[in-house]
């Protein structure tokens, strides 16, 4: 997990990946991240946020392929650092297919 801080040294924000703001990583059973977690109000929202994000992350690898499928863009019209992700995830994806733990539409949050 990939934290932000705020001045005081504390976490609010986290990421399971490295982001512009979170850029700091944690391992994801450290005290601190349970601590976050545990914590009401508006880091409850922030927790929200990025499991929505981690959905939406989903779609728009999904209106890629489409995209790409339709023959709008191609794959190398891509970024670098994008292609290599799209490729990690889709290796991810075949690999968690492969065993049986999830299905093509299943989502990938954890």
């Amino acid at each position: 997990m990939y934290i932000k801080r705020n001045e005081s040294g504390q976490v609010v924000q986290v990421s399971h990946e490295a982001t512009a703001e979170c850029r700091e990583f944690l391992p994801s059973g450290s005290s601190e991240l349970q601590e976050f977690v545990s914590k009401g109000g508006d880091d409850v929202d922030n927790l929200a946020l990025s499991k929505s994000d981690l959905a939406f992350v989903r779609v728009l690898e999904d209106v890629i392929n489409v995209l790409m499928d339709k023959g709008v863009i191609s794959f190398t019209d891509l970024p670098e650092p994008a292609q290599q992700k799209l490729l990690e995830r889709q290796s991810l994806r075949k690999r968690r297919n492969s065993i049986g733990l999830m299905s093509d539409t299943d989502n990938d949050i954890i």
